[in-house]
């Protein structure tokens, strides 16, 4: 944990009831809006990953693009956006995953790593870690290594965090928030 995690976890906005009922939402926004706040944020991930060999941040759409454009930048490495299924203009690789209500899917171009590059998959949230199961599967297709998944706020009651670690990566979060 950062020792700014209390402080960021302060700053998320719980939502209730939304986008549906019995959902409690944990809203970003005042902590990206608070620019002391979001220093701390960024300055969290960049004290952490700092020295270690990362070659690339992949983030993931939309929200991880917030995290992972200021972290590449700080860590001098490069920017890699995993993307909504269609929204990339290159050969891609693309990688399904299920939703609580269907499935969805995201890809990567394909000349997005080298073989070997060492990456950081970042996302705002890990709920059931399905998007960054999916995220990671795209950094091996590629042949790069997934050095460790990060997020702000892990959600343990929904196991995504576990599943991550199950399948043998390494999970980082800044604070954590029980039940849904």
């Amino acid at each position: 944990m950062s020792v700014y995690s209390d402080e960021i976890k302060q700053a998320v906005r719980t939502v209730e009831n939304w986008p549906e009922p019995g959902v409690m939402f944990r809203d970003i926004m005042p902590l990206l809006q608070d620019k002391r706040i979001f220093r701390k944020l960024i300055d969290s991930f960049v004290h952490r990953y700092q020295g270690q060999k990362i070659d690339a941040v992949a983030a993931i759409d939309a929200r991880g693009f917030i995290l992972g454009a200021p972290l590449a930048y700080e860590l001098g490495v490069s920017l890699v956006p995993v993307r909504k299924k269609g929204k990339l203009p290159f050969d891609t690789v693309t990688q399904s995953y299920d939703l609580e209500y269907g499935s969805a899917e995201i890809e990567l171009h394909t000349d997005a790593f080298k073989a070997g590059d060492r990456v950081l998959v970042m996302d705002d949230l890990i709920a059931t870690g399905g998007t960054m199961l999916a995220a990671c599967e795209l950094v091996k297709r590629l042949d790069a290594q997934v050095v460790e998944v990060a997020a702000i706020i892990d959600l343990p009651d929904l196991k995504g965090s576990e599943k991550l670690k199950a399948q043998g990566f390494d999970v980082y979060s800044i604070c954590e928030f029980e039940g849904l």
